[in-house]
């Protein structure tokens, strides 16, 4: 018997989306540039390159989830690629970790003359592990054990059960930079105090803005759960935003332990 050829529509078709956005971020590093070095420069382009990378993501975004959820072109080998991508960009955000956490170390261990051969520095009071970032560690892996409980709902079919796991892990996640904020408010030195205060808001701020990004990654999540997007054995979108919160929790962990903890004096 002779076999009927493929429908193109059956085979994910080439999306004009990644090569846009990544045509985008030239102009929003360019304009962050401008605008650190001067208020008045390029701060009109970052606005509107941001507001470009956010509607060429959600119109990419739209486009995977109506190939995944309503034509049902994400077989087997789809979601294997789309596994291993996911995995990938996690090791790239690793990396960029790894280069802040080698900054610090690399000026903590051998403190220059020039900060008076201390870390931290003369001058710097820094913030005690015992207090604000402890109580943010507690929230961070409670906030891991609620999204590993929803995972495991999800995959019971129990929809209550995985309401109420997605809803504590967004508010943790919410306490958590509410805190981190006020954190900052009362801190007594700023990212312009020393290379100590330059790596302190570079590393927790940069962790603060993943937990941003994963806490909306979840909230697409539980929108789309509600929504009926996600099934017992079909929800691969939920198990990335499970597996970035867990790496979230992972990279605090490196934070309070070597900055706030072993940092502090």
């Amino acid at each position: 018997m002779k076999k009927l050829p493929k429908h193109p529509y059956h085979i994910v078709t080439r999306s004009p989306w990644p090569i846009l956005v990544g045509l985008t971020a030239l102009p929003i590093t360019l304009s962050a540039v401008m605008y650190m070095h001067s208020y008045n420069k390029g701060g009109f382009l970052l606005i509107v390159s941001l507001l470009t990378l956010t509607v060429l993501l959600i119109a990419w975004w739209r486009d995977v989830i109506r190939e995944a959820t309503f034509m049902g072109l994400h077989t087997l080998a789809v979601q294997r690629s789309h596994r291993l991508g996911f995995i990938l960009f996690i090791f790239s955000e690793v990396m960029f970790f790894f280069g802040f956490f080698w900054a610090y170390f690399h000026l903590a261990i051998d403190p220059s003359i020039h900060i008076g051969s201390v870390w931290p520095p003369d001058g710097i009071i820094a913030l005690k592990p015992q207090g604000v970032p402890l109580l943010n560690t507690y929230i961070l892996l409670l906030s891991g054990a609620t999204i590993t409980y929803t995972h495991y709902s999800l995959i019971s079919g129990n929809i209550y059960a995985t309401s109420w796991g997605y809803m504590l892990t967004l508010l943790l996640g919410c306490l958590f930079t509410v805190i981190q904020l006020s954190e900052y408010i009362e801190v007594r030195f700023s990212i312009a105090d020393s290379v100590y205060g330059s790596t302190f808001f570079m590393i927790t701020g940069l962790h603060g803005a993943h937990v941003i990004v994963g806490t909306l990654f979840i909230f697409v999540g539980f929108y789309r759960t509600l929504a009926g997007h996600f099934t017992r054995s079909h929800h691969l979108g939920f198990e990335f935003a499970v597996w970035y919160w867990h790496f979230v929790d992972v990279v605090w962990l490196f934070v309070f332990t070597f900055i706030y903890f072993w940092g502090s004096r």
